[in-house]
């Protein structure tokens, strides 16, 4: 039975990390990343204790196993993952819905996974539907960039609901900016 629930010990943060290491890009087959998806942040232990410090982690368990996790990154940790930068810079620039986005309390999803095991069973659409439970009291929208070759994960966030609002490319990948406007649906 799929539970979903916040970080609460280091063990759960312990299995985030395992977890992103087996679905990382660099890891992970060309076929794989295509069918599967991948994950491109590498997070570490002191950086995951700082952001469920400030923001309480989202995870899928099954018993004691984590079956998925979506992180959530404040906008104050823009500059502690210096991969994310760009990301950070253009949400700077951007007009969504006739205003900076900058104007509007929203969060970065500091990234979503699911363990191959759970694939296929609603744990993506789970995860960010608890985030939406937890944070939408806070929070207007919910933000986050995809690898457009990640073409399962685009579709997976436009099902949740997000829509893309930029497109740019960096030194890693080209990215789709997307945001899931919690005003609208």
């Amino acid at each position: 039975m799929i539970r979903y629930t916040t970080v609460t010990t280091e063990a759960d943060l312990q299995q985030i990390l395992d977890l992103q290491q087996q679905n990382l890009s660099k890891t992970v087959s060309p076929e794989q990343q295509k069918e599967q998806g991948f994950v491109t942040v590498i997070h570490t232990l002191p950086l995951l204790q700082q952001m469920n410090a400030a923001a309480p982690q989202i995870i899928a368990k099954d018993g004691d196993q984590l079956a998925g996790y979506a992180l959530v990154m404040p906008t104050s940790f823009r500059s502690m993952i210096p991969v994310l930068q760009p990301m950070f810079d253009l949400l700077d620039t951007l007009v969504y819905d006739g205003q900076q986005v900058g104007c509007y309390p929203y969060y970065v999803m500091g990234q979503i996974c699911v363990a191959e095991k759970y694939r296929g069973q609603g744990l993506f659409d789970g995860l960010y539907q608890y985030h939406r439970e937890r944070l939408s009291g806070d929070y207007a929208m919910c933000i986050t960039e995809v690898a457009t070759r990640n073409t399962r994960s685009m579709r997976a966030h436009q099902r949740v609901g997000f829509q893309s609002i930029a497109e740019y490319e960096d030194e890693t990948d080209r990215w789709s900016v997307v945001v899931w406007d919690w005003r609208r649906n």
